[in-house]
């Protein structure tokens, strides 16, 4: 069998004397999608963070094609190269076109050719829906056009995996559905991905496995109706309680 895209294990992180990470065990095959899930706080951003190379781990390791990346010898912008990250709040260069914000890395990190790049990202617009976009600035674009634009960003470079830290949680609500489509249409392309996310209908529709996290810990993980449905560890029970209460499941 040929490795998982992506796989961590051992992994721990503190800051200062506060552990975040706690011993992650965790892999990801190809064409699969992973949801964590879990209270702010639990982690699930400090582990995408740390797959990215943008904080280092203090032990443990995460390999990428079977090949080690947290080595201190390995280059983390070439790393970058090879997967994609959409983050909260979108990230977007102020001064850049919609098109300019997609097509920047493959032309600088990729060195992709400015033509072929910037078809490529015309073409990721119009399939993400901004047809017609391609020259407004993130400021002449809603919240959701523009979570969609950096989705596109992070697809033009042909990822091995996307990394997506709450893609929605800092848009108004009317606008979450039109992101959590795209990402769908990702995923029956078989595109492979982490999810962090605070929607769990969206966790129990889009992803293969639900990892729930507690303390910095996978307390709970397995397919989405068994986590979601029938928890079997109290954190994971306690954790979708409060979210009913809160009438967020």
């Amino acid at each position: 069998m040929s490795a998982p895209v992506l796989e961590i294990t051992g992994v721990t992180k503190s800051f200062g004397d506060r552990p975040v990470l706690d011993g992650i065990d965790l892999a990801v095959d190809e064409h699969q999608a992973v949801a964590l899930i879990g209270a702010s706080g639990s982690g699930k951003s400090t582990l995408l963070r740390c797959i990215d190379l943008l904080v280092e781990i203090d032990d443990g390791d995460i390999f990428l094609d079977g090949e080690v990346i947290t080595d201190p010898s390995v280059d983390p912008v070439a790393v970058r190269r090879r997967l994609g990250f959409v983050f909260q709040a979108f990230n977007l260069f102020p001064h850049m076109t919609a098109l300019e914000n997609v097509v920047l890395g493959a032309v600088r990190a990729q060195k992709v050719g400015r033509p072929e790049a910037g078809e490529r990202g015309r073409d990721l617009l119009q399939r993400f829906g901004l047809a017609g976009r391609e020259d407004d600035r993130p400021d002449q674009l809603s919240g959701g056009q523009q979570q969609r634009v950096a989705l596109a960003r992070a697809f033009a470079g042909r990822p091995r995996a996307l990394l997506l830290d709450e893609v929605t949680s800092a848009l108004d609500p009317e606008l979450v559905g039109e992101v959590l489509e795209v990402v769908r249409d990702l995923k029956q392309e078989g595109v492979t991905m982490i999810i962090a996310t605070h929607e769990m209908s969206f966790a129990r529709e889009v992803a293969d496995t639900v990892a729930f996290l507690d303390q910095g810990r996978i307390v709970e993980r397995d397919t989405p109706d068994r986590v979601l449905d029938d928890p079997q560890q109290p954190e994971t029970r306690q954790f979708l309680r409060r979210l009913l209460e809160a009438g967020r499941v």
